[in-house]
């Protein structure tokens, strides 16, 4: 009998718990650490209420990796199950979360388990992940899906506005200097996944909706170009501007999937409310 395939990412791969649920998806959280207390994403925090305890301690939070003891506990239980397990989360070069797999994948069983680097975050990793159920569905083995994912992870595009420089400055990835400027000259950067790594892309000033018109300028271009069954709008509370994208996707392109997913606790920790970027995947 050919073993059953599952697909599991981790929390900041921004899937909503109805998709993970029904795409049959296993997620590992990573962790928000406010001093003395410890969250599990999504699961002992929400975005909601980390914007809440930011503005009332006046500190931003530190973000964990999983640990290479959760994924040893969660690739144990699946094996023990039958599986041949499937993992891609957050990319190596933004989080520890990778190396703590392989090192789970090592005490566990290498032949069972098969790790992708995603080389991203957010929905640029729910988007592979879902490709990857696609393949699973179709009867493919782990190897077969493994294969065929690699092959997409360096067609993900992947990019984002920030609404505020609040969380940049706080994390340390603005200085105060560059924050004063770009608040007074209202910059609203792009950013962008390069390599795995991210990249400030452009800094438009003034509205936002600039922003916006630019990220849906980058996706019209590769019209022609695009894998059309899944594109998503993903934001931190930035509903308005959600509709007014997803809109703007649907009267130029017919979308199999078009989904507007939501910022989890650590990628908000990181870049703050009102963030929103349009991921998707090219075929060339």
């Amino acid at each position: 009998m050919k073993p059953k395939v599952l697909i599991m990412t981790d929390s900041t791969s921004d899937l909503s718990k109805k998709l993970l649920d029904q795409r049959k998806i296993v997620s590992v959280p990573l962790y928000v650490n406010f001093t003395d207390e410890i969250y599990r994403d999504g699961i002992d925090l929400t975005t909601e209420e980390l914007y809440r305890k930011v503005e009332e301690k006046g500190v931003l939070p530190t973000t964990s990796a999983v640990s290479p003891g959760d994924f040893i506990k969660v690739f144990q239980k699946y094996v023990n199950l039958g599986y041949d397990i499937l993992y891609m989360g957050i990319g190596a070069k933004l989080s520890g979360t990778f190396q703590s797999a392989l090192i789970a994948k090592d005490e566990v069983d290498p032949d069972k388990i098969h790790l992708i680097d995603s080389m991203n975050l957010s929905s640029g990793i729910g988007l592979l992940v879902l490709k990857a159920c696609d393949f699973r569905d179709q009867g493919l083995n782990v190897l077969e899906i493994k294969e065929k994912i690699e092959k997409l992870v360096p067609l993900v595009r992947a990019q984002f506005a920030i609404s505020t420089l609040d969380y940049l400055h706080k994390g340390g990835r603005a200085s105060g200097t560059a924050k004063m400027m770009g608040t007074i000259l209202g910059i609203k950067p792009i950013i962008k996944v390069v390599d795995g790594k991210l990249d400030v892309y452009k800094k438009p000033a003034g509205k936002m909706s600039r922003a916006l018109d630019i990220m849906l300028d980058d996706f019209f271009r590769e019209i022609d170009n695009l894998d059309l069954d899944y594109v998503f709008v993903t934001h931190s509370f930035a509903n308005k501007q959600a509709v007014y994208m997803m809109d703007k996707v649907k009267e130029k392109v017919k979308v199999k999937h078009l989904i507007e997913g939501q910022a989890g606790c650590v990628i908000g920790t990181h870049c703050g409310a009102g963030t929103i970027g349009i991921l998707y995947i090219v075929k060339s």
